[in-house]
C-alpha cells in the first residue's frame, strides 16, 4: 500500500507559498495531465516501479492525503483520497490491508523515478524499521562528478557505470519516500502524521526503532516548480496516453465542432502533442509546438509562438509574443477585463529536476546490418559451427577432464551489449583456480593495460596449450552467440574491471555484442607498451566502420591464422 501526502508549500520548509501544484490540480485540462503523468512516470521503460515489489501493489493502489481547503475546485481524479485538516489521521489497518513487506509514504509534491531492482536488493538485506529514500540524479549511471579538495584543487573524477545508492543523513524535511515496516506503523500514525519529518524520527527513536537515510539513483519532478511541471507534462503527453474526459490532443489539425471546443484558425500551425482545453482560441499565423497545454478559455493571438509551454486558464498570449518552456498562469484575484499574465519561472533549479538518462551507446536502425542482419548471420554461423564440431566436442571434453582435475568448462563473468553481464563459456585450459592467482602474477605480465599475458604460463595444462594454439577452446562460445550474448565478430568480451578504465572506449565497444574474433585480435602487433592503445584503437575503429565487408575480412584473417596455428602443432 502507498500513502501519497500533499502538503501546503509553506508547511514543507520551502518558505514560499507558491501553490503551483494546487493550481494545476484545479485547472482543466492540466489536472488530467498531472494524473496521466503520475501514472506514466511510475512505469518508464528503463526504470522499474518500486511499488511492484511492495507486495504486488498496483499504480492505482494508493491513498492520497490532500489538504481540506484543496477539496473545492479539485479537478484531478487521483483515486482514493483523504482530505485532512490540522493533522493526517488514518488508521494503520488501511495501510496494512495488502500485507506488503513495506508501506510506502510519499511526498506528493514530487513524482520520482527510482531503480526498483536496486531498492529491492537493499530492502532485502536491511535491518532498519524505517528507511527515508531520496532520489539523487548524481547517483545515476553514466554520470561524471569532479572531485575537489577543500582548496578547490582537482584530484580526479568519479564515473558511475551503474545506478548506485549511498547513505544519507536524516533531515527535518520530508524525503521523497519513507518506507515503513507494517509492524512499525503504530508510532507513525498514532495522533496523526507529523508535519515535520524530524518529529517523526524522534518518535521512532523513542520507540527504539532503527531509522536509516538513503540516497538512491533516480529522478524527481518538483510539481511546485515550473521546470518540474513541464517535465511531467513531457512524460504525460506521449503517444497513446489517456488524459481523461475532455478535448483530445490535437496535432496539425482541427477538432470536431461542438459546444466548448477550441477555435483553431486554419492558418495557424500545431506541431507535436498539444492538449487543448475548452473554448481555447488560436488565431491565424500562431504556432503552438508540443508538448504544450492550453487550459480553458486561453487565447493565442495572431503571430504568437508557444513552444513546450503551459498556458493557464484565461491567459492571453499577446500577438507576436514568443514563449519557450514557460508556465503562464493568472492570479485568481485579477479582474477578468484587466487580466494579466504571470510567467512562472524558477531562477534556481529545484532539488531534483528532469535529467533524463543519456544514451551513451551507438545505435543503428532496426532494418540495417548492425541492427538485425548481423544477428541473423550470427545464428546461422553458430549453428553450422556447432553442428560440424558436435562429434569432436565430447573428445575435447574428455581430454580436458583426464588431463587435470576440475570442470570441463570455464565460465567468466563478462560485459556484453550495453553493459549487460553474462557468463562467457570456454573449454578450461588452466588448472582449476588459476584465475584466483592472476593478480599475484601481474608483475610478470608482458602486455600493458588491464589484460594479462605471459610466455610459458605455468598455469596452462598440456591439453589447454593445444586448445589455445588451435583456438578450439573457444568453440563453446558459439553457444553464447546462439543465446544473443555474443557475436561471431566483435570486440573482445571483457569484465567490468577492464571496461571501467576508459569511459569512451567502453561506451563504444559495448555498443555492439562482443565477438569470438575481432579486429584487434587479427591486427594487433604486440609491440611493447602499445597493446592497450591498439586494443582501444581497433575496438573503436570496428564500431565506427562496422559493415558486412569488414566482418567477412576479419573472419577470413581469423580462418587463415587458425589453419596456420593448427599446422604448427604437428
Amino acid at each position: 500500500m502507498r500513502l501519497i501526502v500533499i502538503r501546503e508549500v509553506g508547511d514543507s520548509g520551502a518558505g514560499v507559498d507558491r501553490g503551483l501544484l494546487r493550481y494545476a490540480l484545479s485547472t482543466e485540462p492540466l489536472a488530467g495531465v498531472i494524473q496521466a503523468g503520475v501514472r506514466r512516470v511510475r512505469n518508464p521503460e528503463d526504470r522499474t516501479d518500486p511499488t511492484k515489489w511492495l507486495g504486488g501493489a498496483r499504480s492505482d493502489d494508493s491513498l492520497w492525503a490532500i489538504p481540506q481547503d484543496w477539496q473545492t475546485g479539485l479537478q484531478a481524479d487521483l483515486g482514493p483520497t483523504l482530505f485532512y485538516g490540522d493533522s493526517i489521521d488514518i488508521g494503520s489497518q488501511d495501510l496494512k490491508a495488502d500485507r506488503a513487506p513495506w508501506v510506502m509514504i510519499s511526498d506528493g509534491r514530487f513524482v520520482t523515478q527510482l531503480n526498483g531492482r536496486l531498492l529491492e536488493r537493499f530492502f532485502t538485506d536491511t535491518a532498519a524499521d524505517v528507511v527515508a529514500v531520496t532520489a539523487s540524479p548524481e547517483l545515476l549511471a553514466y554520470g561524471e562528478q569532479v572531485r575537489l579538495t577543500p582548496d578547490n584543487e582537482l584530484v580526479g573524477y568519479r564515473r558511475l557505470y551503474t545506478d548506485s545508492m549511498a547513505p544519507m543523513p536524516l533531515s527535518i524535511d520530508w524525503p521523497h519516500h519513507v518506507f515503513v515496516r507494517p509492524e512499525a506503523l503504530g508510532p507513525i500514525l498514532h495522533g496523526g502524521l507529523p508535519s515535520s519529518f524530524g518529529t517523526l524520527v524522534d518518535k521512532y527513536r523513542a520507540q527504539g526503532l532503527e531509522v536509516q537515510g538513503l540516497a538512491a539513483a533516480g529522478l524527481a519532478f518538483d510539481l511546485e516548480s515550473g521546470d518540474g511541471l513541464l517535465a511531467l507534462c513531457r512524460m504525460a503527453l506521449g503517444p497513446s496516453e489517456h488524459l481523461g474526459a475532455g478535448p483530445p490532443s490535437v496535432s496539425e489539425g482541427g477538432v470536431p465542432p461542438c459546444p466548448g471546443d477550441p477555435e483553431i484558425s486554419p492558418r495557424s500551425r500545431l506541431v507535436g502533442p498539444v492538449l487543448l482545453g475548452k473554448r481555447v482560441v488560436i488565431e491565424p499565423e500562431a504556432v503552438v509546438v508540443g508538448p504544450s497545454v492550453l487550459c480553458n478559455d486561453s487565447r493565442v493571438h495572431q503571430g504568437a509562438v508557444v513552444d513546450s509551454s503551459i498556458i493557464g486558464a484565461g491567459i492571453s498570449v499577446e500577438a507576436n509574443q514568443v514563449l519557450r518552456s514557460r508556465v503562464m498562469v493568472t492570479p485568481e484575484s485579477c479582474p477578468t477585463k484587466e487580466r494579466t499574465t504571470l510567467a512562472w519561472r524558477d531562477d534556481a533549479k529545484p532539488e531534483c529536476t528532469d535529467m533524463p538518462r543519456q544514451d551513451v551507446f551507438r545505435v543503428w536502425p532496426r532494418l540495417s546490418y548492425a541492427g538485425s542482419f548481423k544477428r541473423i548471420a550470427d545464428i546461422i554461423v553458430a549453428t553450422i559451427v556447432l553442428v560440424l564440431f558436435a562429434p569432436v566436442i565430447p573428445f575435447i571434453a574428455l581430454a580436458v577432464k583426464v588431463n587435470s582435475s576440475g570442470p570441463v568448462f570455464f565460465k567468466d563473468r563478462r560485459q556484453g551489449l550495453q553493459g549487460r553481464s553474462f557468463d562467457c563459456i570456454k573449454f578450461r585450459t588452466m588448472r582449476a583456480g588459476s584465475d584466483k592467482i592472476q593478480e599475484k602474477l601481474r608483475f610478470v605480465s608482458e602486455v600493458d593495460g588491464p589484460q594479462f599475458k605471459m610466455a610459458d604460463d605455468p598455469r596452462i595444462t598440456a591439453v589447454g596449450h593445444f586448445l589455445r594454439e588451435t583456438y578450439l577452446d573457444e568453440i563453446p562460445q558459439f553457444f553464447n552467440v546462439l543465446c544473443g550474448q555474443m557475436s561471431v565478430v566483435g570486440p573482445r568480451p571483457s569484465p567490468e574491471s577492464e571496461n571501467t578504465l576508459c569511459p569512451s572506449w567502453r561506451d563504444a565497444r559495448l555498443s555492439v555484442r562482443p565477438g569470438i574474433t575481432g579486429l584487434w585480435q587479427v591486427c594487433r602487433t604486440r609491440e611493447p607498451l602499445k597493446d592497450f592503445q591498439e586494443w582501444i584503437h581497433f575496438d573503436t575503429q570496428y564500431v565506427r566502420e562496422l559493415s558486412p565487408r569488414l566482418d567477412l575480412w576479419i573472419c577470413w584473417r581469423t580462418f587463415r591464422r587458425m589453419l596456420s596455428s593448427f599446422a604448427d602443432q604437428f
